[in-house]
């Protein structure tokens, strides 16, 4: 558990700012070196990457899309496109993470970003007691249970991840 004040300094500012107005009460972890990837992460908390979430961004019909996804798996972009019924889903560069969320890429958080997108949680999400996940910088990050995550982010729960049929 920590203070509000002590989220404040771990935390992004912005992030920090979402978890007040939704009443979470995290502890924030950071790290001295970067955890961009989920490899990264689940080395630097000791944890299985499966049980790190992904925060991604895709373009879907040239809107920004949310998919989160746990840290072993990888998104299939045809599953993403068939569930929103777009036309064309992309990966999102890093200038479009940024202004669609406020943060950079290696940090974006679940929820609290600078703009209302749609988000998609693949179910493997649910596969685990607790999750981790971004707070909001490369060196940050936050463990929940995946109901709460998902939650909150207001995600649609749905099957995107690759499978190797």
């Amino acid at each position: 558990m920590t203070t509000d004040e002590d989220t404040a300094s771990a935390a992004h500012p912005r992030f920090a700012a979402a978890l007040r107005e939704l009443g979470l009460d995290v502890e924030i972890r950071r790290f001295p070196d970067e955890t961009r990837t989920a490899l990264q992460a689940a080395e630097a908390i000791g944890c299985e990457a499966a049980e790190i979430v992904k925060s991604l961004i895709f373009a879907a019909d040239g809107e920004p899309v949310l998919v989160l996804m746990d840290g072993a798996s990888r998104v299939d972009v045809e599953r993403v496109r068939q569930e929103l019924g777009a036309a064309k889903v992309t990966r999102a560069d890093a200038k479009a993470v940024r202004e669609a969320t406020g943060y950079a890429i290696g940090g974006v958080p679940p929820f609290g970003h600078r703009t209302r997108t749609r988000v998609i949680a693949d179910r493997g999400v649910l596969d685990h007691t607790v999750v981790w996940a971004a707070a909001g910088t490369p060196h940050t990050v936050f463990a929940t249970d995946p109901k709460t995550l998902i939650d909150h982010a207001g995600a649609t729960l749905a099957d995107v991840r690759e499978t190797s049929d």
